[in-house]
């Protein structure tokens, strides 16, 4: 990897981190899922600054964002678009939605009903929609970013299990440490704060970063234990149900991204084991009497998996 590419994305992670602060891990994992250009779920209570992330990436980026509040009577075509027919043309006019963005927000996902939240599936899977019988491309790079309420709190639908494959990794914010805290109530607004926000990286560079992540060198040895790792969740030991090969293909996407961010043009196992839990724990269901949430039952899985 060039040092130029290792220090713009560097540079990306640190002035996200003065908006988000306390969170590095997180916004490495959020950097290293646009990488992969995969899309991420971030599953949290409100307030954290889940909102506040998407937002910054974008602007750090220079890509056009776009936020949508998902509720219960929002439709598909508040989402991707409609056509109206302008008197003055004698024709349908298509008026596009919010998805054509780089970055779609999709704020509080699970609060829309199941039709709107599947209006998602075909833009996130092939980067386009169909309207009306025509397809029409989205812009590149195209990027995700939903949030998520507790399922558990009032008004919200659960994500069906095809659309939670469709996310590359899920992650939660959680609250702040006190020192951080602290910065956060004696600071200026986060908001404000956005708007200062210099372009760290261009779109075209980007895609071109994303290129290097599919360059990066995965060993035979790697793909053995990453095999390792699937069949484990297939056994029947851990989960309900094992991973699929897709999801197997975006572990190790997700695993090159890391490892470009880390600065090396190869995976390690380390890689591996630390992207685990935030790309396969939405995906899986925990076998009954495990005593464990979804990625407290992964990070025990790899601890009995040995490495080859």
């Amino acid at each position: 990897m060039s040092r130029p590419l290792a220090a713009q994305l560097s540079e990306l992670v640190n002035q996200i981190s003065t908006i988000i602060v306390g969170k590095r891990p997180q916004i490495e994992d959020c950097v290293a899922c646009m990488l992969a250009g995969g899309h991420l779920l971030i599953e949290d209570v409100p307030g954290v600054g889940k909102t506040t992330l998407a937002h910054a990436i974008a602007v750090s980026l220079g890509l056009r964002f776009s936020r949508t509040q998902f509720t219960a009577d929002l439709m598909p075509s508040d989402l991707i678009g409609v056509s109206v027919y302008e008197r003055t043309k004698e024709a349908f006019v298509f008026h596009p939605g919010p998805v054509f963005a780089h970055v779609l927000l999709a704020d509080e996902i699970n609060r829309a009903g199941p039709k709107t939240q599947s209006a998602l599936l075909e833009a996130m899977e092939e980067h386009q929609v169909t309207v009306e019988g025509e397809t029409r491309a989205l812009p590149r790079p195209f990027f995700v970013i939903a949030t998520q309420n507790p399922t558990d709190q009032l008004g919200t639908y659960p994500l069906p299990e095809s659309q939670l494959d469709r996310f590359l990794m899920c992650i939660t914010l959680g609250y702040p440490d006190r020192k951080s805290e602290r910065e956060l109530l004696a600071g200026a607004d986060r908001r404000e704060a956005i708007g200062r926000l210099g372009h760290v990286m261009t779109p075209v560079e980007l895609l071109a970063a994303q290129q290097a992540v599919q360059a990066v060198h995965a060993s035979d040895a790697l793909l053995d234990y990453l095999q390792s790792l699937i069949a484990a969740t297939r056994s029947g030991a851990w989960f309900v149900e094992g991973l699929s090969p897709r999801a197997g293909v975006a572990v190790l996407r997700a695993a090159r991204a890391r490892a470009l961010l880390g600065g090396r043009d190869y995976v390690a196992p380390d890689d591996i084991q630390y992207v685990l839990p935030q790309t396969i724990a939405h995906r899986l269901v925990p076998v009954a009497g495990a005593g464990r949430g979804r990625s407290e039952q992964v990070r025990a899985m790899i601890e009995a998996v040995p490495l080859p």
